[in-house]
């Protein structure tokens, strides 16, 4: 991951973790004023949140360090690993909460109170949340470059921004139910309806956190890199004049960093020595022209 990359994340889980510490303290306080259980709903949602904000930071730093005698190839993944737990935590902590206090408020319905100072935070939080996720897609939209941002969800390596992405969209949506429903129960005077908001906001994270969970699991297992970075190598690779074939490349991501196997056949009548030197220039081409690769293993063949 290039610098620019790692700022552009780190910004955006910072611009994450403070709206959702704001938006938490002030969910707390309509929730204990106006007993509604979407609003406490929603305020746990927020503090798992912040939480969430704290591990994929973590999970960055981690990522970066250097590789050692344990851990040859660096510990890029540990940014799949935080991001993994981060989705679980959403599914458990923010989803099944939600449904669960919803289906205790609807079994156990309580009239609400001061239901305008519930929605005056609902509103000022949509306001703070559409802040952040305006925020994270301004930095994904730095490092995706000309590619559709559904291109990029599809294909980028970089699972924090993803989380970071869909907790943003779970939260405001999350947000907009609790609004909707909150006006319903106020309008109508039936607890009912804030019961149903909490439920509705359970399965709205639920179905994100499986997303993201399916998302980030392919990464932890085991993922090539992404479809620009082999591109890149392919025409480098096939604009060098010392190489006739190319029989295979493999990709390995390993967070930020990608390594490279390749097994190529060199061009009829180069000398032992000449090829030893083809092949290290190669590798140092690639390693400076492809960005974040950091392994090159070139080797020399005659048939794959």
């Amino acid at each position: 991951m290039s610098s620019s990359t790692q700022d552009s994340t780190a910004r955006a889980i910072l611009y994450a973790f403070l709206a959702n510490f704001g938006i938490a303290i002030s969910k707390t306080w309509a929730a204990w004023l106006t007993g509604s259980g979407s609003m406490l709903a929603e305020a746990i949602h927020s503090y798992a949140d912040t939480g969430n904000q704290v591990l994929l930071y973590l999970g960055l730093k981690q990522s970066a360090r250097p590789a050692d005698e344990k851990h040859p190839l660096g510990y890029g993944k540990l940014s799949y690993f935080w991001s993994f737990i981060v989705a679980m935590l959403l599914f458990s902590v923010g989803g099944l909460f939600s449904i669960y206090e919803g289906i205790h408020k609807l079994n156990h319905p309580e009239p609400l109170s001061q239901v305008w100072v519930a929605l005056m935070v609902l509103g000022l939080a949509i306001v703070l949340e559409g802040f952040s996720l305006a925020g994270c897609l301004r930095e994904i939209r730095h490092i995706r470059g000309a590619r559709s941002l559904r291109n990029w969800l599809r294909h980028t390596r970089n699972s924090a921004l993803v989380v970071v992405a869909g907790e943003d969209v779970a939260a405001l949506l999350g947000l907009v139910l609790a609004f909707i429903f909150l006006t319903i129960a106020s309008i109508t005077g039936n607890p009912v309806f804030d019961a149903l908001g909490s439920i509705c906001i359970g399965v709205v994270l639920v179905v994100i956190s499986v997303f993201l969970t399916i998302r980030v699991r392919t990464l932890l297992v085991g993922s090539s890199a992404d479809p620009i970075i082999q591109d890149a190598i392919a025409s480098i690779l096939a604009d060098d004049e010392n190489i006739e074939f190319v029989f295979n490349t493999i990709t390995v991501q390993f967070g930020p960093d990608t390594m490279l196997a390749a097994k190529i056949k060199m061009r009829a009548g180069i000398g032992y020595d000449d090829a030893i030197a083809s092949i290290n220039l190669l590798e140092k081409r690639l390693k400076e022209d492809v960005a974040g690769l950091k392994w090159s293993f070139i080797e020399p063949d005659i048939a794959d």
